[in-house]
């Protein structure tokens, strides 16, 4: 029975602030297509199950919170019937499509279940300027229903991890890496002041997360009544209604700027998950996501992000405020930009063969850096990967060896800036 497009109910409005990188995998063709026309027809879109109608309900009957009900196995049993292969926590490593899916980031649309990353709510009065002093963005500057990339880092600029954060109404929401996020929770907690009117929170068993990546994203939020945030700036997000459970969708997708994130009640997770593959989005398990992730140049704590590199090393200019004032590690980020302090840098490599994760990188028979990640791509039959470099031993397109003798080819990736953006001049 094929399902039709659900109508979802807007619960409020908002724009942002940041815009930055745009979707690429090996690839000329471009993410970012027209803004759609948006149809406020209400339609409803069946269970296969239950075959009772979606219910999508009037914002003035929904508060918006973030205390959905406990999670069911709705979700997990719907993966599983169609084939996942699913691990012993529960995340799905691969759908048996890992080259299909690839194909289709560049030409179509694919979700992806992104629930085992963290989801941390920081609330209370102070929260804004708390997160101001904690990280790398300009939180003071941000309003309502804007976004933004930060960097968690140490006193001395060591990347810690890259968090997404949503400003809501009541509390700002931060989705972390999956392996660090109670490391983050208590690393804020830890800072907050008896002063300090914050409260921190994870809250990533009481929710799920999708992400939409690829061309057709648009397409499909649209054709489920989310089009106003087709072409808003990267982070904009909004509340919607999903039987009478909250959704927030918000513009990017952890490995870009483009596409969509959907956090949601467990509850109604199944439900949403099932309108998006209607809509023809293809699922993309686990293994591809890492495939992409490398593809894409988008660092992770303990392989990118790690005490051996400071976040400018890593490529993160462009989640780095550099105008704000103190916060922790800005006194070393300024004088790594004052005195051209920055040693190495973070390349994407293609690779003449597979090579192993922590191999050296030399020229000429001297080592100038130090492999991190590696993935075999499309039917095994192309090899890339993400590497630390000295900035004085390579530059864009030069050829190095890889552990024994692996060529390389150093590329520019998506995600990572090697110097700051200049700033857009004011419109008159």
């Amino acid at each position: 029975m094929a399902i039709a497009s659900p109508s979802i109910t807007q619960l409020s409005t908002s724009t942002l602030c940041l815009t930055r990188r745009s979707i690429y995998l090996n690839s000329s063709s471009s993410f970012r297509s027209a803004p759609l026309s948006i149809s406020h027809q209400h339609c409803f879109a069946f269970s296969k199950l239950t075959k009772r109608p979606l219910n999508f309900i009037s914002a003035a009957n929904l508060p918006f919170d973030l205390s959905p009900p406990p999670i069911d196995h709705d979700l997990l049993d719907t993966t599983i019937s169609a084939g996942a292969v699913v691990s012993e926590d529960g995340i799905v490593e691969t759908f048996n499509n890992d080259d299909e899916a690839l194909d289709t980031v560049d030409k179509g649309t694919v979700v992806v279940d992104l629930s085992h990353y963290g989801r941390i709510r920081v609330s209370g009065e102070d929260r804004a300027h708390f997160l101001h002093n904690q990280s790398t963005a300009d939180f003071d500057s941000l309003r309502e229903g804007q976004g933004c990339d930060t960097v968690f880092v140490t006193p001395t600029a060591r990347t810690i991890d890259i968090a997404h954060a949503w400003i809501m109404k009541t509390a700002i929401t931060l989705v972390v890496s999956p392996e660090i996020s109670r490391s983050i929770t208590e690393m804020l907690d830890k800072y907050i002041f008896f002063t300090d009117k914050v409260e921190v929170e994870d809250i990533t068993t009481r929710t799920k997360l999708f992400v939409l990546v690829g061309p057709s994203s648009n397409k499909v939020i649209s054709n489920l009544n989310m089009g106003d945030l087709v072409g808003q700036p990267y982070g904009s997000h909004k509340h919607y209604s999903v039987n009478r459970m909250p959704v927030t969708v918000a513009v990017g997708n952890i490995v870009s700027e483009e596409g969509f994130s959907l956090m949601m009640a467990p509850a109604v997770a199944d439900s949403v998950w099932k309108a998006l593959l209607g809509q023809g989005a293809i699922p993309m398990g686990s293994n591809a996501w890492e495939k992409l992730r490398i593809l894409q140049g988008r660092p992770v704590p303990g392989k990118e992000l790690t005490n051996e590199y400071n976040v400018l090393e890593a490529g993160l200019w462009n989640s780095i405020s550099l105008d704000k004032g103190c916060y922790k590690g800005q006194e070393t980020i300024a004088r790594l930009i004052t005195y051209d302090g920055i040693k190495q840098r973070l390349w994407g490599i293609h690779l003449s063969s597979p090579v192993k994760p922590g191999s050296s990188i030399a020229v000429d028979g001297k080592k100038v850096g130090k492999l991190t990640s590696y993935t075999a791509t499309r039917k095994n039959s192309e090899y890339f990967g993400l590497g630390y470099i000295k900035r004085s031993g390579a530059s864009e397109g030069d050829l190095v060896t890889v552990g024994d003798n692996v060529v390389g080819k150093l590329v520019k990736v998506p995600y990572i800036a090697h110097q700051r953006q200049p700033k857009q001049k004011a419109k008159s």
